[in-house]
Parts: C-alpha cells; structure tokens; sequence
C-alpha cells in the first residue's frame, strides 16, 4: 500500500518503519485488534495475534479528530440535533457529501488522517508490500461508531477495503461471557427470512411502514426465496407471500429460531436513549408482554427482551448468523456500553452479525430526496438485501461482504454514479464474535 496519509502520532511512539509488523509472522493471515476509547483526547491501541506481548498505542488530540466526525455526521441522514427524519433525509441525499464523488472522496481522506496514526499505517504499507491481506477487527468509541472504515481513504481512488478486511470487534466481556456458547453454523440448515414484516397499526405507506414497496414475481427477491426452497422459515406458499407477513411475533420469531442457521431481517429497527432499548419491530401487537413501551397499537422487541428475555416469553437462542437490514440496526455501538441489538443477538449465541451504522434509505426515500438519482433509485435496497444474504452464505462473511463493498467502491469512484454511492454500502458492518480458543460451538440451551 502507498500513500496511507501520514495520521497524527502520539509523541511517545517510537521511530519505527513499519516491518517490524512482519516479526514472526509466519504463514498465518495478519490479524489486529484494535481499540478506540474517548478520554478528552481519542486514544488507540492495537495488538496483532502474531505479537501479543507487543501491543502499540497512539493518541490523537481531539480537536484534530472533531472536524472529520462532524463533517461525517452531516453527511450520514441520522437526524441531527433538532431534526426530524425527513429533514435528515433531506440534508443527506439532498445534497449531502455521500453523493458527491469529489466531496465524498475528500471526506474519506480526512478520516484516514484524522484516525489512523502514521506507526499502524506504516505497519499496513509493510503488509501489503509483502502481499498479506490484513484483517483488522475495530472496537469503536461512541464518538467513532459511525466512521465507515471500509470507505477510509489510502490512496488515490482506493479505499481501506480494497487492502483489507474490517469487522466489529465488540467487549470482550461480552465476547468471552462464560454464559454465551456460540450457534453451530450449518451452511444447509434453515433461514429465518423476516422480510418487510407488516407492523400492527401502521399502514405500509406510513411510518413503520414498507422498506421494500412491492416485490414483483421472479424479481431478484422474489428468486432469494424461492432458492431457500423447504429452508425457507416461516414457509411460504409462493416467493410473495413471504414478504409483508403479520403473523410473525416474538414468540413465533424465538420458535422459528430454534435450530434455525441464520436469520435476515429486512424492516425497521428503531433507538432510544440507551442501548438496551434498541427496538426490532415485528407483528406484535401492543398488548403482548415485553420491556419496550408500545407505539401506538404495537410493542416493539428490544434489546433487553432478547438478551434477558421478556415476563412470559422463553429466551431466544440465536443463529450462528443474524443478518439486521434496517436503519441504525448497529446503532449501539454509539453507546458506552454496546448492549443494543447486534450484542444481544451475540450474547444469545450469534457468531456473525451484519448491522449498519445509520439510517438505511428506501428506494423511495432516494426517488424522494436525492436529485441526482432521479427515477434510478429502484432496486437499490434490493441489491444490499441480496449482497448481505450472500455475504452469510459464504464461509467468511466478512470477506464475502468485504467484496461486494469493493465492487460497489469501484463503480462509485470509476463511474461518480449515485446508484453505488458509500452512504448505501459503508453503511454496513460485521461484528464478528467467534467461541474463544478451545471452546467447542454448540446450540444454547432453552
């Protein structure tokens, strides 16, 4: 790799070059963990598996971080201080940095130098000469959640995804929680397929409503199911009939889960204040116990109920892959304490979850705010539908993720078309939360 823009330093780091990255490295793949903690200033240290009693440390003074973090929470449509939805929506695709090739370019720029110091840049420079593909395993601050490390600028038009894999590291408290076993993965077992669930009381034209509009007959959705065949959970008669169902609730989603592969929820996830209220959105009806407040004629599933469970309902085991496409469904990562949807579908034995980092537009919210794509929008929350169910089918769905990113990286700085455009795909990321070393997978108990 060349040109990983000179980051600021700690002034405590040593001289170093960057080959010292390639010690006993042996023929195993190049793996960092690396840490982000707010503390006044941002403070970052890493540790690769191949050097473990030799971590590394940097800190970044936070006025060289804040310009960078502001400029991208104006260009993401997660509402804004005093806004609502819509005007977020509107700010971002309206005429937003993410749909400017040039601008967007600038900003990807400005975060490589704001957020990685000069010593782990030069350490991924010596990787690359020596033909590794790193993969780095990030652990977010709050004020950095919602950075798109995949986007990350390197040099000239390439990105951090074209030289490397990058995954949601998340606590290893969580992680290594004597109570967790991780699910066993089966590639040919059975798929939860909760896709565009209607929600009681809100029409699919309203909020809460359709993120998907009408999926045609041998539409590239329609053809995901019908591919599942007898996998597909809860069975359909035809591909249409699994979309826009109201007849899956908690109950019926923790007994659909059992034994059950992985799950991909496509739909609406909302927040609160706190992580633990992170809300997956269902066919429950308001009168269904549960620890989430009810909106209007519906309760919601939170975090807590998965987690912890809900005064009547059994605890859900989770599959070994859980797939969220819906707005901000990684959103708990902005917390101190990362304990929303993504860490509470791992703590009940997930392995890999696919989450994103904000708000996810539909087709329609595109046709409606961004001018630049005028009557093209359609079909573009399919395509990320479709790239994620890939992604958790593949043996590694990091990597398997990590190509369709570099795909679309590609068309976006080749083309500037708006079609493929960071704000659709950076917005997605992996938590990756294998059982640790010696602890066998195997199913949770009920």
């Amino acid at each position: 790799m060349t040109g990983w823009r000179d980051g600021p330093v700690a002034s405590t780091t040593p001289r170093v070059d960057g080959t010292e990255v390639l010690r006993d490295l042996g023929a195993a793949r190049p793996t960092a963990r690396l840490r982000l903690v707010d503390a006044g200033d941002l403070y970052l240290d890493w540790v690769w598996n191949h050097q473990l009693t030799a971590p590394r440390m940097s800190v970044i003074p936070r006025d060289a971080v804040t310009p960078a973090l502001l400029e991208l929470a104006a260009a993401v449509p997660n509402p804004l201080s005093g806004e609502s939805g819509h005007d977020a929506l509107r700010r971002a695709l309206g005429g937003g940095a993410l749909l400017d090739p040039d601008r967007e370019q600038r900003l990807a720029d400005a975060l490589t130098r704001a957020l990685i110091p000069q010593w782990l840049g030069l350490e991924l420079n010596a990787l690359e000469a020596a033909d590794h593909r790193p993969h780095l395993r990030i652990q977010p601050s709050p004020s950095t959640a919602q950075v798109p490390w995949e986007s990350l600028g390197t040099s000239g038009r390439e990105r951090t995804v074209d030289s490397l894999d990058v995954s949601v590291l998340l606590p290893a408290s969580l992680r290594n929680d004597p109570l967790r076993t991780v699910s066993t993965w089966d590639p040919d077992g059975a798929v939860v397929a909760v896709l565009d669930p209607a929600v009681p009381g809100f029409p699919a034209g309203g909020e809460l409503g359709s993120v998907l509009g009408t999926v045609p007959p041998g539409s590239p959705l329609a053809e995901l199911v019908s591919r599942l065949g007898d996998r597909l959970r809860p069975a359909a008669a035809e591909p249409a009939a699994a979309f826009r169902r109201g007849d899956v609730g908690r109950d019926e989603f923790a007994r659909l889960l059992d034994g059950a592969a992985r799950v991909l929820y496509v739909g609406h996830v909302t927040a609160s204040t706190h992580a633990l209220d992170a809300r997956l959105h269902l066919a429950d009806s308001a009168t269904v116990p549960g620890r989430a407040t009810p909106v209007g004629g519906h309760r919601p599933l939170s975090a807590a109920d998965i987690a912890l469970g809900a005064p009547g309902s059994a605890l859900l085991v989770a599959p070994n892959r859980v797939a969220l496409v819906a707005c901000d469904s990684g959103g708990d990562l902005r917390f101190a304490e990362p304990t929303g949807l993504v860490s509470a579908f791992t703590h009940r034995g997930a392995e890999y979850v696919t989450a994103t980092r904000w708000t996810l537009p539909t087709d329609a919210g595109f046709a409606r705010f961004a001018p630049s794509l005028a009557n093209d929008a359609e079909g573009m929350l399919a395509d990320a539908v479709l790239a994620v169910d890939a992604a958790h089918r593949a043996p590694d769905p990091i990597a398997a993720l990590g190509d369709w990113q570099r795909s679309r990286r590609r068309q976006w700085t080749d083309t500037g078309d708006p079609r493929y455009s960071p704000l659709l795909w950076a917005a997605f990321t992996t938590a990756w939360s294998p059982a640790p070393a010696g602890t066998p997978p195997t199913s949770l108990p009920h």
